[in-house]
Parts: structure tokens; C-alpha cells; sequence
């Protein structure tokens, strides 16, 4: 994306007052802003969006790129069990603004949906850009007596002016921007893809004004290994791993893991070699519970099963079968179908020894432990984990600490796998907040 205008571009035409007074604040152009705007325009309110980057929406649109998962048709339930340890803080979100609230939301913005062999759901063209495109028209032209929102772009949010939390503090084009609002919602996300706007910087802002912030960690993440004591290597793969296999999927394959806490995790696809590590969706499902089990016990390890469509007993009379002068790679290639990244892989973990044992190397086809060293950077996470405490905050996502500043989106204290669960619940996230700022707009919350 490049800064030049776009229908994603809004800003003012004309130079902003060093003071500026509002109804409401959004801080934060992403999707649980946008919806808490649209929330707060229904309720008549003269809502203003500031963003620091020069377009909205641009996370949204470039994990739209691949195809815009929008939600997921499993029944409500089981979604809402997606959210882990945050379960219940998540629930009555998802009970004011489910999965088919979303799909109904995006009918209504012309946007037809169907649900894929996955039960995920997505746009009818798979993109992003029609979606939001459609949205911000709604947002700047608004029927049925809503009220127009006006969007300030390049606007950076540096907190509040001392402890007065209707008065926040902007850096803009034009200089430093002090706005008045009755109410403010905070949208600012976590601190994943920092290059479009999401960097964790409003951290130390919260924490300073008494709101207590669990660390942002990354959440659907990839991993580097901990290195493979066959071939000497402290980290990482082997160099000749690493330059052969880097890129290439794992196909078809069982992940099982289990936490000290008892958690257990085992599930059937695929993910990715990179050149440290591995990542990808099977990976990523697994994410949290390895990135816990790495942060108490210094490392993590996931048990692979290479073969999980034949049973143990079936892999060890094929790999026990008599090979005569055929070599290993090629006896297990004809009897199982092994090769490519899968025997690669066994080369890399597995010395000579096991390797020779037939009953050790068919224990490790169907379960190869992959020891993981450390989660890779925040900043190339799919999302975060950690935020603001829920604690912290009442029915409405209002901060106790801060009598009209409400909280929404990916920088509350929660995580989900992808899958269509992180946008879902950012977007009924931003219309609890709306639904709270228009309550105590009224009196009814005090």
C-alpha cells in the first residue's frame, strides 16, 4: 500500500485548530474502531476517527489479501471455546455480535458471503478492499439519521493531557492537536505488523495512567528450533536443511503437544519449514500453548506424526521389511511413501543409530519430537496475545480507571486462533465499546 489517495484516504482538507472539541474519539482505524464509529453514527452521535497512518483499515487489508476470511459457520458454542483461556471474558461479546451477526453486517454493506469446505466464511470474491470500501461509504454517508464520521489520518495518539482523560494528545501534520472528547474509545491494536500502524507504542500511556497491561507476546506465530545435536548446530536447522528445505510444506501431518498445565493439543494439516523454524496454520493452532511452555520452561517441544493415516504397527512392519541393498530413503519411499522434507526431516533429528533401529525410527515417524527454541518476533505475529486486563474494565469495556475511555479490539488481553475468530470478535468487541459510549453518553452509566 502507498501513501498516495485511495478510497481508503480521508483526511482533513483543510488545517485543524490546536484544539479540537468532539462528542466521541476513536483512536484507531482498524476494524473494532470502525465499528464502534458506525455503533456511535446510528446513535446520532459526531464521532471522530483519528489513525496515525494515512488510510484505515490496512491491516484488515492485507490479511484480506489471501482471501478475506470474515468468520467461521461452526455453531456458537464450539466458537466462542476457540478463545481459550479468555472464554468468558469473550462470551457476551460474541452473544451481542456473532459470527452470523457478521455475516449480516456484510449483507448489508452489499457484500454476499459463503462458507468454505472449512466452515470459514468469506466474501463471495475473497477480497478485503469492495468490504471496506463499501463500510467507509456507509461510515462518511450514513442513512437512516446517522450521523456523518469524520476521519483525521497521520494523527498519532501520545495519551492524555496529565490526568484529565477527556483531553487527548495528537501529533499531526499540521503539529500537536489537543481534543476535547466527552467519550473516547481506544482501538490502537497490539503490536504485530507495526508497519501498519499496529506497534504496542500506547503500552507505557495506559500504564502510566494506572490501567494494568498484561506483556504483548505473539500469538499465531512461527518458531525457531532448537537446533539439531546430529549435525552440531546450537539453533536452527542444518545449513543443508535449511538451503533445501526452507519454504517447503509439511503435507498431511499430526501435531501433538501438551502443556504443564494440562493443556493438550493434537491436530491434523500442514505448515511450513523456514529457514530457522517452522511456521504456518498447523503451527499457529498449537502457537500459544508452545509460546507459555517456552516462556516457563525455556523451550518446547511438539511431537510429529508423519504418517498419520497408518497405524504404529503398520509403519513398523514396512520399515522392519527387509531392504536388501536398497538404501533407507529408497526402502522408505516404496514401503511408505516417505521422502522429499518428511525423510529430511528424519535426517536432520534422527542419528545413524536410530536411524538403523527399525523399532526407534518407526516410534519416530509417527511421533519425532521437534524441539522449539523461542517464538519468533511480535512484530512478525499474525496477532498478539496479552493487552489491557480485563479486570480493569466493566460490562461495557469502559476503564474503571478512566471514567469514559473504552478499550476494543486485538489490544484487550485475549487471543484467538485465525480462522475468521480474531476479526469477529475485534468487531463485536468495537460494538460493546460503542454500545457502552452511547449508554454513558446518556447518564445510564455511571
Amino acid at each position: 500500500m502507498t501513501d498516495t489517495p485511495s478510497p481508503f484516504l480521508s483526511e482533513s482538507a483543510a488545517p485543524e485548530p490546536a484544539c479540537l472539541s468532539v462528542d466521541v474519539a476513536i483512536v484507531g482505524g482498524g476494524p473494532a474502531g470502525l465499528m464502534a464509529a458506525e455503533v456511535l453514527s446510528r446513535a446520532g452521535l459526531a464521532v471522530h476517527v483519528f489513525d496515525a497512518m494515512p488510510s484505515v483499515g490496512r491491516k484488515f487489508l492485507l490479511a484480506g489479501k489471501g482471501g478475506m476470511n470474515l468468520t467461521h459457520a461452526e455453531p456458537l458454542e464450539p466458537f466462542i471455546s476457540r478463545y481459550g483461556q479468555r472464554v468468558e471474558a469473550i462470551r457476551p461479546l460474541l452473544q451481542t455480535f456473532g459470527p452470523q451477526a457478521v455475516r449480516d453486517w456484510a449483507s448489508g454493506l452489499g457484500i454476499d458471503t459463503f462458507v468454505g469446505s472449512s466452515q470459514r466464511v468469506f466474501p463471495t470474491d475473497m477480497k478485503a478492499a469492495p468490504l471496506l470500501r463499501a463500510w467507509l461509504h456507509r461510515l462518511r454517508h450514513p442513512q437512516d439519521g446517522g450521523v456523518p464520521v469524520q476521519f483525521h489520518m497521520r494523527h498519532r495518539w501520545l495519551g492524555w493531557a496529565g490526568a484529565n482523560p477527556e483531553q487527548a494528545l495528537f501529533q499531526t501534520p499540521q503539529g500537536p492537536l489537543t481534543v476535547q472528547a466527552r467519550a473516547t474509545v481506544l482501538a490502537l491494536g497490539g503490536a504485530s505488523w507495526a508497519r501498519l500502524g499496529s506497534d504496542g507504542a500506547w503500552v507505557p500511556w495506559l500504564q502510566a495512567a494506572g490501567v494494568p497491561v498484561a506483556p504483548l507476546q505473539p500469538s499465531n506465530c512461527g518458531f525457531d528450533v532448537a537446533g539439531s545435536p546430529v549435525h552440531g548446530t546450537a539453533a536452527g536447522w542444518s545449513p543443508f536443511f535449511s538451503g533445501s528445505f526452507a519454504g517447503q510444506p509439511f503435507k498431511s501431518v499430526v501435531i501433538r503437544c501438551s502443556a504443564s498445565d494440562g493443556r493438550f493439543f493434537e491436530r491434523k494439516g500442514e505448515f511450513v519449514a523456514t529457514a530457522t523454524g517452522v511456521e504456518g496454520s498447523l503451527v499457529y493452532a498449537a502457537s500459544s500453548l508452545l509460546r507459555d511452555e517456552i516462556n516457563q520452561h525455556g523451550s518446547a517441544t511438539f511431537e510429529l506424526d508423519l504418517l498419520p493415516d497408518r497405524s504404529a504397527d503398520f509403519v513398523l512392519a514396512q520399515v522392519a521389511h527387509p531392504r536388501g541393498s536398497r538404501s533407507l530413503s529408497a526402502h522408505l519411499k516404496s514401503r511408505l511413501g516417505l521422502d522429499g522434507i518428511k525423510m529430511a526431516l528424519l535426517n536432520e533429528l534422527l542419528d545413524k543409530d536410530a536411524l538403523h533401529d527399525p523399532h526407534r525410527l518407526a516410534a519416530a515417524i509417527k511421533a519425532l519430537p521437534v524441539r522449539l527454541a523461542v517464538a519468533r518476533p511480535i512484530d512478525e505475529a499474525i496477532s498478539t496475545a496479552g493487552g489491557v486486563q480485563w479486570p480493569a474494565l466493566d460490562a461495557a469495556l469502559m476503564v474503571k480507571a478512566r471514567p469514559g475511555v473504552f478499550c476494543a479490539g486485538e489490544m484487550l488481553d485475549w487471543e484467538a486462533p485465525t480462522g475468521g475468530y480474531l476479526l469477529t470478535a475485534c468487531l463485536a468487541s468495537g460494538v460493546v465499546a460503542g454500545q457502552g459510549v452511547a449508554a454513558w453518553l446518556r447518564g445510564a452509566v455511571s
